[in-house]
Order: structure tokens, then sequence, then C-alpha cells
């Protein structure tokens, strides 16, 4: 599990994560700090794309150097707290396509429900990361997972800003190949299951709801 599992701790995603756990910070700032975790969490998660060495010509000379080789990318949120991380990652490449899956959690059995899933057609031939701010339980997150995985795509990883040590130990399990980045392994669920310390509701918080 050790090896599927990165905690990105670069300074500056630990302290916009302070503030997002602060209850006192509103919506707005909220949001805007959870795009900037997501678009500096995606340095970290596009750091193995693949280069190819071209030649251009600079207003001084000749330069072979190096860009992106051919690989494409779709970010996938799980409706509705992972659009919150969508414009950074857009802002980071913008030329990746966006799916969404439409999972929420059932109060009482905590059992994820699945109600809407549209991806880019040409999937098979992208590499997927699936973004969701809170990795509790892990169902929901298995259960995207699975819903990418029957469009056979390169690869898949999930990102999220906050994991529980419960929802690390079930999406592993489920997914062994999947690759998971976040920025915190809090200490455990609560009854409830929510992720404590956490930072509440992260789709209620994105959207000024209760």
């Amino acid at each position: 599990m050790e090896n599927q599992v990165l905690i990105v701790n670069h300074p500056l995603i630990q302290h916009k994560l302070t503030l997002i756990r602060n209850k006192n910070t509103g919506s707005k700032e909220f949001r805007e700090l959870i795009g900037e975790i997501a678009m500096l969490m995606g340095y970290e998660a596009t750091r193995d794309l693949p280069l190819k060495e071209v030649e251009i010509e600079t207003p001084v000379a000749i330069a072979r150097t190096q860009i992106i080789s051919g690989r494409k990318l779709a970010f996938v949120p799980i409706l509705r707290a992972g659009i919150g991380m969508i414009d950074g990652l857009i802002g980071l490449v913008p030329a990746a396509k966006v799916g969404h899956i439409g999972i929420y959690r059932n109060p009482t059995t905590l059992e994820p429900v699945e109600y809407y899933s549209k991806l880019p057609p040409d999937i098979d031939e992208r590499d997927v990361i699936v973004l969701d701010p809170m990795l509790a339980t892990g169902g929901s997150a298995i259960d995207a997972i699975s819903i990418v995985k029957q469009c056979n795509p390169r690869c898949i990883k999930f990102m999220c800003i906050l994991a529980a040590p419960e929802g690390i130990q079930a999406l592993s399990k489920s997914h062994p190949d999947v690759q998971i980045y976040c920025a915190s392994m809090d200490k455990k669920l609560n009854e409830y299951g929510y992720i404590v310390p956490g930072l509440g509701d992260a789709g209620d918080r994105i959207f000024g709801t209760k």
C-alpha cells in the first residue's frame, strides 16, 4: 500500500490545506484554495508524462528542446465536490478532456449510489485522473474507478486532498493498480463517516450549501 500512496507535502499545499480546514474560511476563498491545491498537486500527478525532443528556432539560435510526447489526459471529477478541483487542473493542462461521474453517499448505509456518468468518447486513448477532494470510506472512489475501467483507459490515477486510512485501505485493496495522490492522510473516520480532523463536507463548503 505504501508504494501506491503519494502524499504531496509541498509547503504551499500544506499552508493552503490549513486554510481550508479552518471552519471560518468562507465559500469563495474555500473554492479558490481547492482549485489552487489541485493545480499544485497536478504537477506531481503528471510528473511521469513522457517527453520527446524537438528542434525549434528561438530569436537567437536553433534549440533542441522537449515537449510532451503525445500523451492525452482526461480529468474525471466525482460529482459534486470533485468539480471544485477542475479549474486548477484545466489551467495546468488546457487540452485535457473532462468527464463526470455522479455518486452520492447514502446517509444511512454510507454506501455509494451512482446517478450519472458521462465520459469522453476517446477515453481509451487517455490517461485518466479521477478527482474527489475527500477519500473517506472509499466507496465513491472505488465505484467511480470501476466505471472508468470499463472504458479501458491507458491508465488511471486518483487524486484527493484529504484521505482517511480506512479509505486508503479500501481503495488500495479494490484497485491495487491505481496510484493515489493526496495532500494529507488524516487520523480516522468518525461514526458519521466524516474524516477527522478533516474539513467538514467539501461539497457544502465549495458551493455554500448545508
